[in-house]
């Protein structure tokens, strides 16, 4: 093993005056504050090529130089040491999702968490006739509830960080599943709208910190556009869902709000779940590597700034160009699969003059889509090379919006809508792998949850700028501003920085 995979943990002593003696080897201490790894621990590491060199051990037999070898002499100590780990090494100790096998039951409980919020999701599309009806109030008045849990998604962003290096990942999750299981309660009572629009205020907070801790969990697996892809592809399948029992529950004279109780349950089985796998997370070898690497690195910024890094984490976060990018990138991609899966029907009833008892299906048939293209096409991404697979996509999606907004056939256009989900799936799970690979590792967290707070907005705003534009000219006005996201997206994605792959 290379001596100097431990720059992070250990010092080496050199000589400090003529009158020290050398050690042969030179004496190591560990750092402060820093707990060196157990022989145990050592053995659980999965170390990259840049620690431990060719995997071969064969080459001391034949005199050749396989790796590292302990330097001999203060000179050549010096002259041959290598920096001390940086950062972006830790990309280099990479779980699976099978490795360790805990991780099995972790990404087991991302998906339940994603299905869950599919659902939650999916369902307001089909209540909202209901709970206009019930309060006796417009469109424009009951979309305050998509507002609110953008607010929600934006605040939470602000400290997701702080509060997961406080709680640690388990208790963050399980704090998180409390708060929106409170506030799922309120909606089940149905108040008072006031309140109902407050309660979604506290569903986004704590879903920001979930979907960031999840995402950045999954994206930091190997394949982990293949993992990301099945489980976003799980919040497909609540999306299918969804709006199939809210209509089912809601046009059978059942309380509109009754529909909340089966995402109460969802969300209370996540909260055991998900606190289960997750309990001893940090204490895994691993992850302790990982950590102490994280804490070199920021007190060499810290350093570096001549101040503690913490206090510009929020700072730099916000001016990483990927921040940026991802956050836009996502802000499209989310209004734009929102506007499609509200704003469909309403078009097909309105300009194709379908039947609502058979249109009212096809919101389910671009959710599917989105399902199956990310279980099935995401596996196509690491071949193609995410870059490339997301241009292909974009440009596709754009293809067959077009033929929706002028192909006067509600069949063709409900095949058509099914497709530009099934093109839409993988985008995001694409994206997610490409923002964790670019994004340094101490603003990982900072930066992912802005950028899933900013996809919340776009999920909120777009819709509620195409109702009011629909209201005064008419529902085709979906197709124009969804190319125009879709373009927006593109080109965000193309103002990304290029992707280095990680040797695994």
């Amino acid at each position: 093993m290379s001596s100097h995979a431990f720059g992070a943990i250990l010092d080496i002593q050199g000589q400090s005056s003529k009158s020290d003696i050398i050690t042969d080897p030179p004496a190591v201490l560990p750092k402060s504050g820093i707990t060196s790894p157990s022989p145990i621990e050592l053995d659980e590491y999965q170390w990259g090529q840049k620690y431990t060199g060719p995997s071969s051990h064969t080459g001391h037999k034949s005199g050749g130089n396989t790796g590292y070898q302990t330097p001999r002499t203060p000179n050549e100590l010096e002259m041959s040491r290598p920096p001390s780990p940086r950062l972006e090494d830790a990309s280099e100790l990479v779980q699976s999702w099978s490795n360790p096998p805990m991780n099995k039951w972790r990404v087991l409980a991302c998906c339940l968490s994603y299905t869950g919020t599919g659902l939650l999701d999916s369902a307001p599309g089909a209540l909202i006739p209901y709970m206009e009806a019930h309060y006796d109030i417009g469109y424009a008045t009951v979309s305050l509830i998509f507002i609110t849990n953008a607010i929600g998604f934006i605040l939470a962003a602000f400290f997701n960080d702080a509060v997961l290096q406080r709680l640690g990942r388990a208790k963050s999750l399980m704090l998180s599943e409390v708060v929106m299981s409170l506030a799922l309660v309120v909606v089940i009572c149905a108040p008072p709208f006031p309140v109902v629009v407050t309660a979604f205020l506290f569903i986004g907070l704590p879903y920001s910190m979930i979907l960031a801790m999840n995402n950045v969990f999954c994206a930091n697996l190997a394949d982990s556009t293949v993992i990301l892809g099945a489980a976003h592809g799980s919040y497909g399948i609540g999306g299918i869902l969804g709006p199939i029992m809210a209509t089912a529950l809601a046009s059978n004279g059942i309380l509109w709000s009754r529909f909340y109780i089966i995402t109460l349950g969802v969300r209370l089985l996540t909260l055991v779940f998900a606190g289960w796998a997750f309990w001893n997370y940090e204490k895994e070898a691993p992850s302790r590597l990982l950590s102490a690497l994280e804490r070199t690195a920021s007190q060499q910024l810290a350093v570096d700034n001549g101040e503690p890094s913490k206090r510009k984490l929020l700072v730099q976060a916000l001016k990483n160009r990927v921040t940026i990018m991802g956050a836009l990138f996502i802000f499209a991609y989310q209004g734009a699969e929102v506007s499609i899966s509200g704003w469909v029907i309403s078009f097909l009833i309105s300009v194709r003059h379908g039947d609502p008892a058979q249109v009212g299906y096809v919101t389910a048939g671009f959710w599917g889509g989105i399902t199956v293209g990310r279980f099935v096409l995401s596996h196509a991404a690491p071949r193609i090379g995410e870059k490339r697979f997301v241009y292909l996509l974009g440009l596709g999606t754009i293809a067959f919006q077009i033929l929706v907004w002028f192909v006067p056939n509600i069949i063709g256009d409900a095949v058509a809508v099914a497709i530009v989900g099934l093109l839409l799936g993988p985008i995001y799970p694409c994206g997610q792998t490409v923002f964790a690979r670019l994004l340094p590792r101490n603003i990982q967290m900072t930066s992912i949850g802005f950028i899933a707070s900013a996809g919340s907005s776009g999920g909120a705003i777009a819709p509620f700028l195409t109702g009011l534009l629909a209201q005064a000219v008419g529902t085709f006005v979906m197709h124009p501003i969804c190319i125009g996201l879709f373009v927006l997206m593109l080109a965000c994605w193309f103002g990304l920085p290029a992707v280095q792959k990680r040797k695994e």
